[in-house]
């Protein structure tokens, strides 16, 4: 079996030979200190990002079979976005700064974290009609000028379906991303204004989430229709934090998961039932509008300081309900034995089924590469390989 086989089988229930050791990718941190340490040349392998050919070949270095975050994205936000630019400069290093998005955001020299949002123009009716309406419309190009990195190479979707590198007997899986119903609006308005716009304009809260949810379904479909064969569709929202949602669960229920089971009952005329979403955070209380409307693949399941975890979902949901990720990777930075005790854990969740192993997000700062390394020779030890 190869990567692709391995993946797909684990997260349908099906038999596979062994179990596909994955990874998130890596933080830029990391990688700097795994040179100066020695155990990489930058030089040698420039350009680290999902499924480029360098990731691929530090992938194999460290054990890793892929990174599960192989994805074709069709462009599903404001086109052409905002200039970004230097708005105002701040004692201490800091600095305004407009984004793509419209967001004004809080920065520095030495921030390694997301930029603070600090004001949005995106604010009422006048600058959606003005500004953004126009920068939400569908065109072909969103999608056909993507591309796809994937098992060390990269090719451009072809809108015809003659691209050779997206085709059944690819080695590797491919995700399509189908876009964010929320998330995205909370990155136009500001997870404040969010909250109030349902009860101060609820017409153009409710407009906001068609033309929005229309794009990425047309984005979608214009992918499904050229003839490529993609494996899981895969929605990213992060609309969560530590203690649950930063949304009303009622109102995405409501407002949100019609639009999710359209373009999942898309997905599935076109032979794609894996459906994976990103959202950080604890999730729980979404879980529900999730499963419901054809989302049935949590990614990833966040260890954080609450202890995410596949088992209590799918005691609750049973096996329409699968998981990638719950590996507690701060383990990297600690001990062996550390490292055993989470495998020890792991291997609870594997035996259930449908649940793959997967770094929660990439791999950090702290990460020892010998305990990376050891971790992946572990898992192809006690699954097979």
């Amino acid at each position: 079996m190869n990567n692709r086989q391995r993946i797909l089988a684990v997260l349908n229930y099906q038999p596979y030979d062994r179990l596909p050791i994955v990874h998130f990718g890596f933080l830029d941190e990391t990688l700097e200190r795994w040179e100066n340490e020695g155990h990489i040349n930058r030089a040698e392998l420039p350009h680290i990002y999902d499924g480029s050919p360098s990731e691929q070949k530090l992938t194999e270095m460290l054990g890793f079979d892929c990174n599960y975050h192989n994805v074709f994205s069709p462009s599903v936000r404001l086109e052409p976005p905002f200039e970004s630019k230097v708005l105002e400069y701040l004692p201490g290093g800091y600095r305004k700064v407009l984004n793509g998005d419209g967001g004004i955001v809080l920065d520095s020299d030495d921030n390694s974290s997301i930029p603070g949002a600090v004001d949005h123009i995106l604010k009422g009716r006048a600058e959606w009609d003005g500004i953004f309406l126009e920068k939400l419309q569908y065109f072909d190009d969103r999608v056909t000028r993507a591309w796809v990195n994937c098992g060390g190479v990269m090719k451009r979707f072809d809108q015809g379906g003659r691209d050779y590198l997206i085709n059944p007997d690819r080695q590797t899986h491919i995700l399509l991303h189908c876009g964010s119903l929320m998330g995205v609006l909370r990155d136009y308005v500001g997870i404040e204004h969010l909250s109030y716009l349902p009860g101060d304009d609820d017409v153009l809260f409710d407009e906001m989430i068609e033309v929005n949810a229309d794009l990425c379904y047309r984005c979608t479909e214009t992918a499904l229709a050229s003839g490529v064969t993609f494996d899981i569709g895969h929605f990213w929202e992060d609309i969560c934090y530590k203690s649950g949602p930063l949304v009303n669960p009622k109102m995405f229920y409501n407002k949100i998961g019609p639009h999710y089971r359209r373009i999942t009952d898309l997905l599935h005329r076109y032979g794609v039932d894996l459906v994976s979403l990103d959202c950080d955070g604890k999730i729980d209380m979404l879980v529900p509008t999730f499963i419901e409307n054809g989302v049935n693949v949590m990614f990833p399941i966040e260890v954080g300081t609450w202890g995410a975890n596949l088992r209590p979902w799918r005691e609750k949901y049973g096996k329409q309900i699968r998981g990638v990720g719950g590996m507690a990777k701060r383990v990297f930075g600690f001990e062996r034995e550390d490292v055993d005790a989470e495998i020890e854990r792991l291997k609870q969740l594997v035996d259930m089924g449908g649940f793959l192993p997967c770094p929660d997000h990439r791999i950090a700062p702290d990460a020892k590469w010998e305990n990376v390394q050891y971790y992946c020779d572990e898992l192809r030890r006690i699954f097979g390989g």
